[in-house]
């Protein structure tokens, strides 16, 4: 019987890859990883989630341990954030956590001792080819491949997606059959390691505050004055403080602290068409015979959304150059573009969003 290691975080989803493995006759070892930054001044703390986990953990009779990877994810995740903060680009936090922690430094600590490792994160294992792939979720709305989209071979070929083939009504209905202790919670929002503060805040913990203008891309007028470019995003619409809106922010310049804001919805500073990828990563290996000299056709998200948009991939110039078949707002570079067959089956992997 297969060795599994089980990431538990005493919210529903995980609770019922619990349920759904031990269903199966499976007895997984239980973990929860603590990464939050566990003080008052961060407003994070891990008591209701590990008591969650332990009531699961009993309910079912097996051991459960809890991983304190909090220093790893302040080095690598949290470093991330603001470093790529500090430099104008809007980062991505859930992905790197993923690659490097939940599936990274857990595995490195104790993942080699198992077969599989099993989440709850709704996506699909595809073997195919004598590979294994990573593949889109049943539920359109809940999948978070463009999450796991920064993942190595190595990673998923030991992880499972017990949820991968359910809608989130169907595992809530399990839960509430089962009578999980999580049942009724809510789903967790935002950036794990915020915790009760927001983004904003955080941001400026780190990088504080420098007054800069709000220009009007098209005309040069100052319409208001803003607290640093770093809280601010390409695509953003709320929290600029402007009348007369809507106003999106289409630009910044870093080096004079300024945000640039457009109000014309369909005008070009509004959309783009293409962008280019740095350093892009293929989770399983390139699929494609001649990469840069085929223009392939293509699905991908340039956010989290649960449609997929078509274009067409070339390598130009050492870099991934993704030319879409739509309109695009809000291209932000920090953000992955991620990659996926023409059927949107398979995730092949994602790439940075370049200037």
């Amino acid at each position: 019987m297969k060795n599994i290691a089980t990431l538990l975080s005493g919210g529903v989803d995980s609770s019922v890859v619990v349920h759904l493995l031990c269903e199966q006759g499976y007895k997984p070892d239980l973990f929860y990883i603590k990464i939050g930054m566990d003080n008052e001044d961060m407003g994070c703390s891990a008591e209701e989630d590990i008591e969650l986990a332990q009531a699961t953990a009993h309910k079912y009779g097996l051991p459960l341990e809890v991983i304190d990877l909090q220093k790893e994810y302040w080095d690598s995740v949290v470093q991330y954030t603001i470093d790529k903060v500090s430099k104008g680009y809007t980062p991505n936090p859930d992905v790197m956590c993923n690659k490097l922690v939940k599936f990274g430094c857990f595995e490195d600590k104790v993942g080699h001792n198992y077969d599989f490792t099993a989440t709850g994160h709704y996506a699909t294992r595809i073997e195919e080819d004598g590979e294994v792939w990573l593949g889109t979720a049943k539920d359109p709305l809940k999948d978070q491949t463009d999450f796991l989209a920064q993942i190595s071979k190595l990673q998923v070929s030991k992880l499972l997606f017990p949820l991968g083939g359910y809608v989130k009504d169907e595992v809530r209905q399990i839960a509430l059959k089962a009578k999980l202790p999580s049942a009724y919670r809510k789903d967790s929002q935002g950036i794990c390691f915020l915790g009760k503060i927001d983004y904003n805040s955080f941001v400026k913990r780190f990088l504080g505050e420098k007054e800069g203008a709000i220009v009007e891309l098209e005309t040069g007028k100052i319409l208001g004055k803003h607290q640093g470019f770093w809280f601010h995003t390409i695509g953003q619409r709320k929290g600029l403080g402007l009348a007369g809106g809507p106003w999106y922010v289409v630009s910044k310049d870093i080096d004079q602290n300024i945000v640039y804001v457009s109000k014309g919805y369909d005008t070009q500073t509004q959309y783009g068409t293409d962008f280019y990828m740095d350093d892009f990563n293929f989770i399983t290996l390139n699929p494609w015979k001649n990469p840069g000299k085929d223009r392939t056709e293509v699905k991908f998200k340039i956010r989290h959304t649960p449609e997929f948009t078509t274009g067409h991939l070339t390598k130009k110039e050492g870099r991934y150059h993704l030319e879409s078949t739509e309109k695009l707002q809000g291209i932000a570079p920090g953000q992955f573009g991620v990659i996926y067959d023409k059927d949107a089956r398979i995730c092949y992997g994602s790439g940075e969003i370049a200037f």
